[in-house]
């Protein structure tokens, strides 16, 4: 939840488990606190405001190693494939493959001159994008970047082939062709109806060579990348040590990076933040009030603080069990106090931590409403009356409500990476369930598992984690669209409506920004009304970085470059 470590952030989702305390980045306008009087007494940051100590690369020292947490070994780099849609992954994807588009602090993307000369849509009947390819831009096994990799990557994700095992197909399935344009360094790609968010796509891009086939998407890229594009490549890999190793590419035609090596550390939050302390790493969450006490005096330590697109949530598990009733999913809603919650992650904490009534729009970015309604209202007692509604009765001697002989408890699934407040908090929840009659068991499972056996496996009832880096909404359609079959996109509860799928299908398909918006906020009534998830609050950035170190930090909407990122001399 709160007190992990992220990553830069890139133009596609990542999900945090509450393990994963968020090292980086931030969020955005002055459109709508959120807030509910009771969560932290400090400010929300504005739309687009950064905290990275900004300096000129030219000015800083070249050379020196950045050292960062991890808090979960890398068994998968191919961000697209189901068991990569990582914070961290993308975090190394990020060093090692193309990044077409990068974002500003207010979330507007632009090409990025190494891979891209330019990029801009040439036709709108139909939607045609011409991209420009950079001349010099070529994979580490000697090919220059193409239309084949694009083609590769459009085919992969788009085209609804069982066989590859897709996070997310949305903008890839609406595209009609991918085609070489007027010679080998232009590629045009054609939809088969408009799409927005046309800039996220294509980011990270892989390699035609190895993301051709299911094989090669699917199990090609679970021990390293085996070819790569990026301004850094992989020094060192090691398994045992669970440490990666990333160095300057010698053969990278861009901006010579700043630093020697970026040297990722696999860490539980408590041991990252104690190898902080003892001048191991150099920047560790400090986001929660028991780990900002421990850092904020730290020698050689600068706070930097913001507010990114980083929702927290209790996803709830509509396939199965008592979850699958939608009126039991409406009374947990009920029974729990977001303010209570968000006032436990933000005390003490020098930003504002406001509840969220929005699953689309963080409460400081354009777009947001509140759409909670009563259903984000504490309200114990109508809880209880659902439940009685729903034949669910409390037993004299227990207190916990069964029906049938059979007891409402739910299984509350953790990663055992989990920090002190997600612990804390998923405590909490189980206590005000309980007040409703409802028996919550918490069960830790391995982080390495989390993903792969629990939540794509809808193996629990609640589960407890973050998405971050939405700034696109787009991105958020796997997250709540209808699954088919055994593709459940990321939405990992199962529950979704078809008039959800039709609004969302048409608000990824509108261009007008207005009328977007309003098509994703009547969805998000709609998801709020189904009981999918308790959605819980904005969370802020508050991150321990050691002094001297620049252009890293909270930037805002925007992505990190790391090869701006480097020491002060």
């Amino acid at each position: 939840m709160s007190g992990c470590a992220v990553r830069n952030r890139p133009l596609w989702p990542t999900l945090i488990w509450i393990a994963l305390c968020g090292l980086l980045f931030g969020c955005t306008s002055a459109h709508g606190s959120g807030t509910s009087g009771d969560e932290s007494s400090a400010a929300v940051p504005a739309y687009g405001r950064t905290d990275i100590n900004a300096r000129p690369p030219a000015e800083l020292r070249q050379g020196g190693t950045l050292t960062l947490p991890i808090y979960q070994w890398l068994t998968q780099f191919n961000y697209f494939q189901v068991d990569g849609g990582w914070d961290d992954v993308s975090t190394v994807m990020s060093l090692l493959e193309p990044r077409l588009f990068a974002r500003d602090a207010k979330g507007t993307p632009h090409p990025v001159p190494d891979y891209l000369r330019a990029a801009s849509v040439t036709s709108s009947a139909p939607q045609t994008v011409t991209y420009r390819l950079n001349p010099e831009a070529k994979w580490s096994d000697g090919k220059p970047l193409g239309w084949r990799d694009f083609a590769a990557q459009w085919r992969a994700l788009g085209r609804g082939d069982q066989r590859y095992r897709v996070v997310d197909p949305s903008g890839y399935e609406d595209i009609a062709s991918v085609r070489q344009g007027a010679d080998a360094l232009e590629v045009k790609v054609t939809f088969k109806r408009p799409f927005a968010d046309w800039q996220r796509l294509f980011t990270p891009l892989y390699p035609a060579a190895a993301y051709t086939t299911p094989a090669q998407f699917n199990d090609g890229w679970r021990k390293g990348p085996p070819i790569t594009a990026g301004p850094f490549r992989i020094g060192s890999l090691d398994a045992t040590a669970q440490t990666l190793t990333a160095v300057p590419d010698p053969k990278w035609w861009g901006t010579r990076p700043r630093l020697d090596r970026i040297v990722l550390r696999t860490l539980d939050p408590t041991t990252a933040v104690q190898a902080f302390l003892n001048g191991e790493l150099d920047a560790v969450n400090a986001a929660s009030a028991d780990l900002y006490d421990r850092l904020k005096d730290a020698d050689d330590t600068d706070i930097r603080t913001g507010s990114a697109w980083d929702d927290v949530q209790v996803a709830l598990n509509g396939a199965a069990g008592p979850l699958a009733d939608p009126e039991v999913r409406r009374a947990v809603l009920k029974a729990v106090d977001r303010q209570a919650l968000a006032k436990v992650a933000g005390t003490g904490l020098p930003v504002g931590v406001p509840l969220l009534g929005n699953h689309f729009f963080m409460t400081n970015q354009p777009g947001y409403k509140d759409n909670s309604g009563t259903l984000g209202t504490y309200d114990l007692k109508d809880a209880e009356r659902i439940l009685e509604q729903r034949g669910w009765h409390r037993d004299g001697n227990s207190g916990t409500r069964t029906r049938n002989g059979q007891n409402l408890t739910l299984r509350f699934v953790l990663s055992q990476a989990t920090n002190r407040l997600g612990l804390d908090l998923s405590q909490l929840l189980q206590q005000m369930l309980q007040q409703a009659g409802i028996q919550v068991e918490i069960q830790k499972v391995p982080a390495d598992d989390y993903l792969p056996k629990y939540l794509n496996r809808g193996n629990f009832d609640l589960a407890i984690f973050r998405f971050t880096g939405l700034t696109y909404p787009s991105t958020l359609y796997p997250v709540y669209r209808e699954p088919t079959g055994d593709q459940i996109y990321e939405n990992y509860g199962r529950i979704s409506s078809p008039q959800v799928d039709s609004l969302l299908n048409q608000a990824v398909h509108t261009l007008d920004a207005g009328r977007r918006n309003r098509l994703y906020n009547q969805a998000d009534r709609l998801l709020w009304r189904l009981g999918h998830d308790v959605l819980l609050y904005q969370r802020p950035q508050v991150l321990a970085v050691r002094e001297g170190l620049a252009n890293y930090g909270v930037p805002g909407l925007g992505d990190t470059d790391f090869t701006a990122v480097g020491w002060e001399r």
